[in-house]
């Protein structure tokens, strides 16, 4: 999938090949570079935010201009609906808000599950006699991310957690700021609302968003697209995989999802600090945590507490008893699967992590507490790997055809090309580092690398290094779109 056009088997919903990525020579010599000069040029706050938000504009169309319309047009609307709410009390208020509400989950659905809904709907009447024409709507990018934006504005306006943004720039600007626009993290309105009428800039904040991004620029194309190829070779061109290969692919495919989507949100995260934006953190080593619990305590975190406050919660969370609680966390974790792909493999993984969670609540939390904790962990990281099956098969035969793999039903090795073109040795190195960095825990690098002048040459050359590298791994291959612009 990495460098291609994406299509979603066979749902008719076609996702356009990203223009311009953070890890392309397009961006790193030429739009971010004009980008900072044009911003730091600016004296005026009001300024750096039209710069920012016309560049933001020129990074999403990029993609697919025709589509930059719709993002307009969800500013706008938004807008609207976020100030007739304000402006608002009592029953009135609640009722823009569910227009506000039903608008966002209608755009995402119309976008996102029209054609998911309609082979659905075929596979029903077809034994009848009759079919509905399959559209073809290409994907919106970030469409997923922008809408959740919408919603938790709009919802936290209704609470009276902040005051809707009456400069119509501001709030364009924080629908659209191009670090988080297409894959997130999803940023709470309450978290930049001060930074976008000030904010501060130095050369120690600059410098901090800088090693940042080329730490994340490094985990995409050092280790996520040099294990890339592994995984696409077991997962999209191996037949009945055997147990080495079935488990070497869906290990390379652990690392690279990781190591793609953190390096996104590193890179995002480091690019607001540079210019004087503090984004949430997405990810926290989720692959060492001890429980399936702790994982999603790690892991996309962002999502995870949009889904916790404006789903788990207002179902009423865990205040309603045990059974309603495990209705409430099926729901949740149904939802998030169908949120990451119109397909029923994401709907399984959904529930492959709620099923997890409420037996962890039932019971095997408390023994996992007991257990040692390289145990507690294997659990976990053996649980993470077993629900990527269903994220990364194109169809449930395919995942059926994986599972079978490392349950060795296909044999135990053989020499087959996905093993010859993918495990090459900067292939080998880079499962092995990634293995290290992503399912273990290490001291901080200061804790390493001592205080003092030295310490600090030190960081600098190895920031420099990784930089280096990546600029000639960038330049020397395809530029490859992270995962989750398809989301």
């Amino acid at each position: 999938m990495a460098g291609k056009e994406w299509q979603e088997r066979p749902l008719v919903l076609q996702w356009r090949r990203s223009g311009m990525t953070f890890a392309s020579i397009e961006f790193l010599f030429y739009f971010f570079p004009l980008f900072l000069a044009s911003y730091f040029s600016a004296k005026s706050i009001t300024t750096r935010n039209y710069i920012f938000l016309a560049f933001s504009l020129v990074f999403y169309s990029a993609g697919y201009t025709p589509h930059i319309l719709l993002l307009l047009a969800s500013v706008a609307i938004n807008f609207l609906l976020a100030r007739a709410i304000d402006d608002r009390d009592g029953a009135p208020r609640k009722r823009v808000l569910v227009y506000g509400v039903v608008f966002n989950l209608l755009l995402l659905g119309i976008f996102k599950y029209t054609g998911f809904l309609v082979e659905n709907v075929n596979a029903v009447i077809e034994p009848l006699g009759a079919s509905l024409p399959m559209p073809r709507i290409s994907l919106p990018l970030g469409i997923s991310f922008y809408s959740f934006h919408a919603i938790s504005y709009l919802a936290d306006i209704y609470k009276r957690k902040v005051h809707a943004n009456r400069d119509p720039a501001q709030f364009a600007l924080y629908m659209c700021m191009f670090p988080q626009l297409v894959a997130g993290p999803i940023v709470r309105y309450a978290t930049v609302a001060k930074q976008l009428s000030r904010r501060r800039t130095t050369m120690g904040r600059f410098s901090a968003g800088a090693r940042l991004f080329v730490i994340g620029l490094a985990w995409k194309v050092l280790i996520a697209d040099e294990v890339a190829r592994l995984a696409d070779g077991v997962f999209d061109t191996t037949t009945h995989p055997t147990f080495v290969e079935a488990w070497l692919g869906l290990y390379a495919y652990t690392v690279q999802i990781y190591f793609d989507f953190a390096g996104y949100s590193t890179m995002a995260v480091g690019l607001g600090v540079m210019v004087g934006f503090v984004l949430p953190r997405n990810f926290r080593v989720p692959y060492t945590a001890h429980s399936m619990t702790d994982f999603w305590r790690r892991w996309h975190m962002s999502l995870s507490a949009f889904l916790r406050d404006y789903l788990y919660i207002p179902l009423g969370g865990n205040r309603r008893g045990e059974l309603r609680t495990y209705l409430n966390l099926s729901t949740v974790f149904l939802l998030c699967g169908l949120w990451h792909g119109a397909s029923w493999n994401f709907v399984i993984w959904g529930a492959h992590h709620g099923a997890l969670l409420i037996i962890e609540r039932a019971f095997l939390g408390r023994w996992l507490k007991r257990l040692p904790g390289a145990v507690a962990h294997f659990y976990t990281v053996v649980a993470v790997m077993l629900g990527w099956v269903w994220f990364r098969a194109d169809s449930f035969g395919g995942a059926m055809d994986m599972f079978a793999g490392l349950a060795g039903f296909h044999g135990f090795s053989r020499a087959s090309l996905a093993l010859g073109f993918g495990l090459t040795p900067l292939a080998i190195a880079a499962l092995v580092v990634g293995g290290l960095i992503g399912f273990f825990r290490w001291p901080r690098w200061k804790a390493l690398a001592g205080q003092g002048a030295f310490a600090a040459v030190v960081n600098y050359a190895f920031i420099a290094v990784l930089m280096l590298a990546s600029v000639a791994w960038v330049g020397g291959t395809t530029a490859t779109p992270f995962l989750y612009y398809r989301f």
